[in-house]
């Protein structure tokens, strides 16, 4: 059993359950070895009914983050490792299965709703889920922060390559 406390987790699930999609939810506080290195888990192994199965790193994000009026919209970080240790798990996996970034976002006020085709309401908030392999992430990330040790899109690629995840299923 995975982490079950951060409410984007719990939504996307929720979203996967509503559209009956077959799913394994990871226990992230388990990590593996491979090759006698420590690999990041992803949190869902997803079964598409497309050729593609999906390996699921779910980002929770706030839209717009930070200050209502000033803040950004797409925000679109992850943790340096998140997307090698993805790319490295499609390896394990083998054909048939790719490594996805799955962006939920909560839309922390009605007025931004428009800016969503598809809206997923759960427990008393909206979210909307989008996609972007994580191999086409590395080729376009660029460092966010040393320090925090994280990478994002440029908000051009994110938006080129982002994908409503109710497509993907």
């Amino acid at each position: 059993m995975g982490l079950r406390c951060n409410h984007y987790d719990v939504a996307f699930e929720e979203f996967l359950r509503g559209r009956k999609t077959p799913y394994v939810f990871v226990d992230e506080r388990r990590r593996a070895l491979l090759e006698g290195a420590s690999l990041k888990s992803m949190d869902f192994i997803v079964y598409s009914p497309g050729e593609t199965n999906l390996l699921v790193d779910v980002k929770g994000r706030r839209f717009p983050s930070g200050q209502q009026m000033h803040g950004h919209k797409w925000e679109n970080w992850t943790g340096a490792e998140d997307v090698p240790a993805l790319l490295q798990w499609q390896e394990v996996f083998g054909a048939g299965f790719r490594g996805l970034l799955a962006f939920a976002y909560h839309i922390v006020h009605e007025k931004h709703c428009r800016h969503f085709d598809e809206l997923f309401e759960f427990r008393g908030r909206r979210y909307a889920f989008f996609g972007v392999w994580a191999d086409a992430y590395l080729e376009f990330m660029k460092t966010r922060s040393a320090g925090w040790d994280t990478v994002c899109l440029p908000s051009r690629e994110f938006r080129r390559l982002r994908v409503p995840l109710g497509e993907l299923l």
